[in-house]
């Protein structure tokens, strides 16, 4: 059986020209030609063209292609193994990369350049991930996300357990007022409610009083939020929100109609 130079560049999926060319340097001739002169391909020579295309795209030039498949002790199987080795090693090296990207495109949607490790070491079981969405909807116009998203890119290892430390020194002190039965409007429960505040300004963007009251608004209106807080002691969220509200009240910060979207999600 043999074909035409059209039905093979159809069946490899090249085009006429190139099988024209390939015939003109020496690197697949038609074994068989028609009393017009027109080629016609056996089955051997298609075989050569599947080797010439499996090294093509393992990106050997012509050149070298001829050299190797005109070996005298070289046949179909020794072609297959080599092109199995090397396709195998082109994958592994494809995986790493394709890793790398996903690495990449995880940090850039998380802003936080961490390793795998260390982010569990920050987050433990928590993906920030999972909740972008829900924050870019919800607060992605807002000059304050796109701030915390700016700070939060560049802060290494070492900054995000500081600030962890932070944060957790903060709820404990906060947990501890509230089981010792201190009054939320007290100096000392409001000085923690300050704290809270700078720590926010510090990390993630400015939290100003009126920013502040929404997020404690935020914290007993979104059930997520409450079992953070209620995790250390039940009723911390609605008694933290009051110690918000006083702090502010201290600073001379008249209230208002509190924001829900004061503060950017999973930034507390």
């Amino acid at each position: 059986m043999s074909f035409s130079v059209g039905q093979v560049a159809r069946l490899a999926g090249v085009t006429v020209r190139t099988l024209h060319h390939y015939d003109e340097i020496g690197l697949l001739s038609p074994g068989e030609r028609t009393r017009a002169g027109y080629r016609r391909y056996t089955e051997a020579d298609l075989v050569r063209l599947q080797q010439v295309l499996l090294y093509r795209e393992l990106g050997f030039p012509l050149e070298e292609i001829a050299v190797i498949l005109d070996e005298p002790r070289a046949d179909e199987m020794t072609h297959l193994r080599r092109q199995h080795e090397l396709l195998t090693r082109r994958a592994e090296r494809l995986r790493e990369v394709i890793a790398a990207v996903e690495r990449a495109l995880e940090a850039r949607l998380m802003s936080v350049a961490l390793t795998p490790e260390e982010r569990f070491e920050v987050f433990g079981d928590f993906r920030p991930e999972d909740h972008e969405a829900e924050v870019e909807r919800r607060w992605g116009g807002d000059g304050r996300y796109t701030e915390s998203r700016r700070r939060v890119a560049a802060y290494t290892r070492a900054d995000w357990l500081e600030i962890k430390a932070e944060a957790g020194a903060i709820s404990e002190e906060l947990a501890a007022a509230f089981e010792a039965g201190l009054a939320p409007d007290g100096e000392r429960v409001m000085d923690v409610a300050e704290r809270h505040r700078g720590h926010i300004s510090r990390w993630f963007y400015d939290c100003s009083h009126e920013v502040h009251r929404g997020l404690g608004e935020l914290y007993v209106s979104d059930p997520r939020f409450t079992a953070v807080f209620d995790a250390l002691a039940a009723g911390l969220a609605a008694y933290f929100r009051l110690a918000v509200d006083a702090n502010a009240a201290r600073h001379g910060v008249p209230r208002q109609e509190a924001d829900p979207g004061g503060g950017q999600a999973g930034r507390v």
